[in-house]
């Protein structure tokens, strides 16, 4: 059975990339592209991986990090953060906020997949 991956990004070429190398890389995917939607989304879904865009319009991602961190169901899942903030202290908050692993963007495909693969120990 294919895992499930949601992946949290607003703008749509990002969105529409990452989701297809994963379903070419044999994962379910649900694309999410308003972070108001993370939780309800998250819950029905229960993904195995979260990919989380981390600057989204009217919510951050770290707190949307901390939301799904603070979800029984959710606390144990995987978060890959995936942000164009790289500035110092970043990666740290991020990390502090629940994020399994950081890439900054852009993201090339070869260290994307490591990066999922590393952490669905695929």
């Amino acid at each position: 059975m294919a895992k499930r991956i949601m992946v949290v990004e607003d703008n749509d070429l990002n969105r529409k990339l990452f989701c297809d190398v994963l379903k070419a890389n044999g994962y379910e995917v649900v694309p999410v592209a308003d972070g108001q939607d993370v939780l309800s989304t998250a819950t029905k879904f229960l993904p195995e991986l979260v990919i989380m865009d981390i600057q989204l319009p009217n919510v951050s991602g770290v707190e949307l990090i901390a939301g799904l961190k603070a979800d029984a169901r959710l606390a144990p899942t995987p978060i890959l953060a995936v942000t164009a903030y790289a500035g110092k202290g970043d990666e740290e908050r991020i990390r502090d906020a629940g994020a399994s692993d950081y890439l900054a963007k852009p993201v090339s495909i070869g260290p994307f997949m490591r990066a999922v693969r590393g952490l669905l120990d695929d």
